[in-house]
């Protein structure tokens, strides 16, 4: 199932193909082995103060949120084989590279995910 996240403090779409994963191990492989992702696409971790990169063929923007979905910490052009904590994350976005800074997202802004997505 595909969610849209919108950055409620500029009034843009981020993702309109946005997965939600929940589940032990669709949170430990995350994007591993895949070849790309979609800059339509994100994938939203749920209690996730740490991300990693291993196994991963590609670079990724990382997004780590508060549980008001307050934005924390954004770490961009993440390579394979890396480890970013937050401090205070409850949800980290894992999107494609470069679309933080083409979408403009600023530490403190605030995502929403509109109910009937």
């Amino acid at each position: 199932m595909y969610f849209k996240v919108i950055n409620q403090s500029n009034n843009t779409l981020l993702f309109s193909k946005a997965q939600k994963k929940i589940r032990f191990f669709s949170k430990f492989c995350g994007l591993m082995f895949r070849k790309e992702i979609d800059k339509e696409n994100a994938l939203i971790f749920y209690n996730a103060k740490a991300v990693h990169t291993f196994f991963m063929r590609f670079p990724i923007d990382v997004i780590f949120l508060d549980k008001n979905m307050c934005v924390l910490r954004i770490c961009q052009g993440l390579k394979s084989s890396r480890m970013v904590f937050c401090r205070g994350a409850f949800y980290a976005i894992e999107c494609a590279n470069g679309l933080t800074a083409v979408k403009e997202v600023q530490c403190g802004d605030v995502f929403a995910i509109p109910a009937g997505n």
